[in-house]
């Protein structure tokens, strides 16, 4: 075994919406400026709070979430392979601290704290609260006495009298120190609309919110003991570089297997790229605004996005709605996930507007104002599809504003769930020639053989 010292932390909050992803931002980008490699994880499924951690500190943030890797062992396994090359790491937790799927606790932002042995910052609201406080962080600090609270940021201060009574009793109560206040200020709010932040990737024009963050940071928030905080944390203990012997690249040709990733389409975790690089493609990526057509490849994946926010630019790019289409009833390989699921649809509809889309499945897409779908999702493969073995037990997580309307018959899903929404009915994943698309993003750590079995196909396949 190695023994490994990886300074780290874990932001933590009493709830969410107390502003972890501001701290967490701030964080990024005040260590990256000190000329830090910094490698930023997000706990829970997510892809817009990782998109701008990734901008901050410069190097794309992962995933950790015990849902999807099952046990501690594999969490660890997990961040050590994300945190290689970098010289601290961190983690955003989401919801409250304690906050889990089951009473045990076993899935919370604290579990993966005390898989990683990592010290944990709590974040706390101080709106309308003064030694109050006090009392809030003993609680957590009583909780589940095993987890590793080293310090406490506060989150919109009102002013210096303010701060000064919630320091003072959080540090003589609670024998913590407050490591920083940050203040009320609109500059450090990064718009969202119906399911959560805008996207980095969507708008440059947001990016002076990542500055805002950062110098926020460096003028609130105690770096240094911050840092040492971090430093502070105990060895790991990992196996030896090798001694579990890598499977290593299949024999062959690469297979050319185009990504749509662009403006639109930019849900992707980077896992589930790396899986399917080491399972043998060659990622070629797709703009699905301006190309005219897919490039010569043997598959497609089309991830999640906010299709509906560019639906009229996407239903003006004819010619590559046409190449798709003409690609999938040829029998190329695609998978598609949520907003990959509405492009392949007939059309898009929200409210006064619609467009649209390629056309490959014999449906449509509805816009609504309430979620459809939203958490985690386990599903069992329930049918004849191109990847999955019949019985392969997935677990994935959904969040969409969309259903659809007006299915053609001939459409088969596959996807039994036993938690989650889906497309109805406790289904999800059709199926159409060899396209397999659904309203359930799955991570590869909680998906056994999606890489292998897509890559596999598309090889199979010779498109």
């Amino acid at each position: 075994m190695a023994i490994l010292n990886i300074p780290r932390l874990v932001i933590g909050a009493a709830q969410g919406r107390t502003g972890k992803t501001t701290v967490s931002l701030g964080l990024c980008a005040a260590f990256a400026g000190r000329g830090l490699v910094v490698q930023p994880f997000k706990k829970g499924p997510d892809y817009i709070d990782p998109s701008w951690l990734s901008e901050g500190a410069g190097r794309a943030c992962r995933t950790l979430d015990p849902f999807f890797h099952r046990d501690a062992a594999a969490l660890l396994a997990a961040f050590l392979t994300g945190v290689r090359g970098a010289e601290i790491s961190l983690v955003e937790g989401n919801h409250g601290l304690f906050d889990s799927l089951t009473e045990d606790g076993s899935g919370s932002t604290a579990a993966v704290a005390r898989a990683l042995a990592a010290p944990v910052l709590l974040v706390v609201n101080a709106a309308r609260m003064g030694r109050s406080a006090a009392a809030l962080v003993q609680g957590y600090l009583n909780f589940e006495r095993g987890t590793p609270i080293k310090g406490v940021i506060l989150n919109n201060v009102a002013r210096g009298r303010h701060e000064a009574k919630m320091r003072q009793a959080i540090e003589q109560h609670c024998g913590l120190p407050v490591l920083g206040a940050l203040p009320r200020d609109p500059a450090l709010a990064i718009p969202d609309r119906h399911l959560g932040l805008v996207p980095r990737e969507e708008d440059g024009s947001l990016l002076p919110a990542i500055a805002a963050c950062r110098q926020a940071a460096e003028s609130h928030l105690d770096l240094d003991a911050i840092l040492a905080i971090a430093r502070g944390a105990p060895p790991l203990e990992a196996a030896d570089a090798g001694a579990a012997g890598s499977p290593g690249r299949p024999q062959g040709a690469p297979v050319r297997l185009g990504v749509f990733r662009d403006m639109v389409f930019t849900f992707y975790y980077p896992e589930n790229l790396e899986a399917l690089e080491a399972a043998g493609a060659e990622l070629v990526f797709v703009d699905s605004l301006r190309d005219a057509a897919l490039p010569p490849v043997s598959g497609l994946v089309i991830g999640g996005g906010f299709p509906e926010m560019f639906m009229e630019a996407l239903s003006a790019n004819v010619a590559l709605r046409r190449s798709v289409r003409e690609a999938a009833e040829a029998g190329l390989t695609i998978y598609a996930e949520c907003g990959g699921l509405m492009y392949l649809s007939r059309r898009i509809t929200w409210g006064e507007r619609s467009a649209e889309m390629a056309g490959v499945l014999p449906c449509e897409v509805q816009m609504t104002d309430k979620p459809q779908g939203h958490g985690y999702v386990e599903a069992a493969v329930d049918g004849a599809n191109p990847f999955f073995a019949p019985g392969t037990v997935l677990r994935g997580h959904e969040f969409h504003n969309s259903r659809l309307v007006d299915a053609g018959h001939d459409l088969r899903p596959v996807y039994r769930l036993t938690r989650g929404s889906g497309i109805s009915n406790g289904w999800d994943g059709l199926v159409y020639r060899n396209v397999l698309a659904s309203y359930t993003h799955l991570h590869a750590a909680g998906a056994p053989g999606w890489a292998t079995g897509l890559v596999a196909r598309c090889r199979e396949s010779g498109n």
